[in-house]
């Protein structure tokens, strides 16, 4: 596994473990010891783990593997272990938000991940018009100055906006953004800005809700109601740069890729983003260790320079999606797009 140094004396994994898929309520078939399932990343040099505060129950059953992971491996073991959470007011808050707030949930998350300092908390924040999203970001800094965050980082943030809090003298380590094969949006101003400032992105979405894999190889057009959000809004991202046949052109040129490799389409597809400029990491989500052998082959994928002329030369043909990054998202969220049907 290559690992990444994020900051001076803080290092990650390249492929980082996403919790979103492990949330009651997403999770629909649970492994039976998702604790072990953990240990088992862990002990494969997958140590990077990603949550969130609003991810139903993922917080404490990281803060439980943590606990095993020590008792099995031991105190110096555990170092290697990062958990990035994120801070993610409600929505209704965001007008009012306040020091005490922050610090509040803040504090439920030292208390689910049992640590006495979170590793990193990326802020999300969702309308701009509140434009209270700064002030979270310098109490954040605030809780770091104190001893509660090592870490700061930002989630979904556009280009401009995470420059702001730059320039507001809050130290951001890295930024986690949407980037894909299909969605190339980071690659328009955030990736240039990120490597300029020090800024590493941290890469979700990569095999686009899965429809980056073999399973949609040669596969018709779903004209049935897709079986989760994340594939709901893939698509839309599918239909946006070029429809079925130019996904299907992509899938065909992956595929060949991952024959000459012995792999698969969606390790391909992660790979290649690990050598985009400015990216650290792919955050990969996973519900347990089935697919635990190719989310560790990621980054020891060598993918040639024949390999990405031939992905770049397929991409020549896609359009480009509208706007910064997350913008097309945060629209959608606060009801601010009208799409063409």
């Amino acid at each position: 596994m290559q690992r990444f140094q994020l900051a001076p004396n803080y290092e990650i994994s390249r492929v980082i473990h996403g919790g979103w898929q492990l949330a009651s309520g997403h999770c629909t078939a649970r492994s039976e010891d998702p604790v072990a399932d953990l240990v088992a990343f862990a002990d494969a040099g997958i140590t990077t783990f990603d949550c969130a505060d609003i991810y139903t129950g993922v917080e404490e059953l990281i803060g439980h593997f943590r606990r095993r992971y020590r008792d099995l491996r031991g105190e110096q073991a555990l170092t290697r272990i990062k958990v990035h959470t994120k801070f993610v007011p409600h929505f209704d808050i965001l007008p009012r938000i306040s020091k005490s707030y922050v610090e509040r949930v803040i504090d439920q998350s030292l208390r689910r991940l049992n640590q006495e300092r979170l590793d990193l908390v990326q802020l999300h924040w969702w309308e701009y018009r509140e434009p209270r999203w700064l002030e979270a970001a310098l109490r954040l800094d605030d809780l770091r100055r104190t001893g509660k965050i090592d870490k700061i980082g930002g989630t979904n943030f556009d280009t401009y906006h995470m420059l702001e809090i730059v320039n507001a003298g809050v130290p951001l380590s890295c930024m986690q953004v949407q980037y894909s094969l299909l969605d190339r949006r980071p690659a328009r101003r955030m990736a240039a800005a990120a490597v300029e400032y020090g800024i590493p992105l941290l890469c979700y979405g990569t095999v686009a809700g899965g429809f980056l894999g073999d399973r949609w190889f040669g596969a018709p057009e779903p004209t049935e109601q897709l079986e989760n959000r994340s594939l709901v809004k893939y698509k839309r991202i599918i239909d946006d740069v070029g429809g079925w046949d130019l996904f299907q052109a992509l899938l065909t040129i992956l595929r060949q890729i991952a024959d000459r490799h012995g792999t698969d389409i969606a390790t391909v597809a992660s790979a290649a983003m690990l050598e985009r400029p400015g990216v650290a990491a792919v955050i990969i989500g996973a519900r347990d260790r089935s697919h635990l052998t190719s989310n560790v082959a990621i980054s020891g994928l060598a993918l040639t320079a024949k390999d990405l002329d031939l992905i770049t030369g397929m991409l020549a043909e896609a359009k480009e999606l509208e706007g910064d990054v997350y913008g097309l998202e945060r629209d959608d969220h606060n009801g601010n797009r009208t799409r063409k049907s």
